[in-house]
């Protein structure tokens, strides 16, 4: 059965003694106790959320709530802090996904697009996954049987499928199967039965193991850093400098697919996607195109993408996009997907400016 949970529980989903002394804490210093979880809080409704900025207005939320409600903490007695966080920051989020339709990617939400038509005009109203720094990643605390699903728990694969689920579906399966927390913690954040908890969770499994690779696959795609990893994207960088399609073609797995979220259109296969990048990407007598800065992005290799621009000579934000990687059918690694996020203002949460000087 699905499941990306670590095999030996170590602590209690928590990990955190009680505070026993909460007559000694005021607002004022409890709000930097507030401050030490934001990260995994961060992280947390964002799995919840599929968005970055929706996650950090969750967070903000929480802090608030957290801040202005704290009498009602102590008054409980002896109790952890973190669950009762995690308890607001979960609400939150359910609350924020009662008012919108559930996130996705174009490759789950539309058949391939023919390379030979317009490419769509963008979508106003669809909500799209949004990518998240690997450095924010690492900044959050998390029980250590954890840290071997954190990559995944974040993949753009594991968000899409997690997506499917109902929102309270969503938030069980998370708090038990990437936080850990037993069904009895998981019955008191929700307030409902452990028997509920139980129904929904299997409930959830099955979707997921529908739809939702196995996990040796997804870590085999995620987590291989080698030398013939890293020369890959130094190709694939030089590829996109250079203007060489064939070159970045010869990259692409076979069944390869290129998304562009908030386009709808999406290719699939070398084929589709040369046609799509000699006609769009890359124009015939056009030279010094695209500027790529390396990163990481939910626990894969990702690139800022910058485009020339002719009026300002410099390099204007263009893309952030994640690469996926496959080496499951040989020793070498191919490209298995390039989603490429088309909102600029991205790159500045990956800490990279707007723009270069050529």
């Amino acid at each position: 059965m699905y499941s990306v949970t670590g095999k030996h529980r170590q602590a209690d989903c928590m990990n955190e003694a009680p505070i026993t002394d909460q007559a000694s804490l005021d607002q004022s210093s409890c709000g930097l106790l507030f401050e030490s979880y934001r990260h995994e809080l961060l992280l947390h409704c964002y799995r919840l959320l599929g968005s970055l900025h929706d996650a950090e207005d969750a967070v903000q939320e929480t802090m608030l709530r957290a801040w202005r409600h704290f009498d009602t903490f102590t008054q409980k007695g002896p109790g952890s802090l973190r669950a009762w966080l995690y308890k607001i920051a979960t609400n939150t989020s359910l609350d924020l996904l009662k008012k919108r339709l559930p996130r996705t990617l174009p490759t789950a939400a539309t058949p391939p697009w023919d390379p030979d038509r317009p490419v769509a005009k963008r979508e106003a109203e669809e909500l799209w996954l949004e990518p998240f720094p690997n450095s924010w990643l690492a900044e959050a605390t998390e029980n250590p049987e954890a840290r071997y699903t954190r990559g995944e728990s974040v993949s753009l694969a594991f968000l899409t499928a997690l997506q499917l689920l109902p929102p309270r579906q969503r938030a069980i399966l998370l708090l038990s199967d990437v936080l850990d927390w037993r069904a009895v913690e998981i019955a008191q954040l929700l307030e409902i039965s452990g028997g509920a908890v139980n129904s929904a969770l299997h409930r959830a499994r099955v979707t997921l193991e529908k739809n939702y690779p196995s996990l040796q696959r997804e870590m085999a795609q995620v987590d291989r850093v080698d030398a013939a990893t890293k020369m890959l994207l130094t190709r694939y960088l030089q590829a996109w400098e250079t203007g060489d399609v064939n070159g970045l073609v010869a990259l692409l797995k076979e069944d390869a697919t290129l998304s562009m979220p908030p386009i709808p259109s999406w290719y699939q296969g070398r084929e589709a996607i040369r046609t799509f990048f000699r006609a769009v990407l890359f124009p015939s007598g056009v030279q010094n195109r695209w500027r790529l800065s390396p990163t990481r992005a939910n626990g894969q290799p990702a690139f800022v993408v910058y485009r020339a621009d002719e009026a300002t000579r410099a390099y204007r934000a263009f893309a952030l996009q994640v690469v996926t990687l496959d080496a499951t059918l040989s020793d070498l690694p191919q490209v298995a997907s390039v989603t490429a996020f088309l909102e600029p203002e991205l790159v500045t949460s990956f800490g990279f400016p707007l723009q270069l000087c050529q």
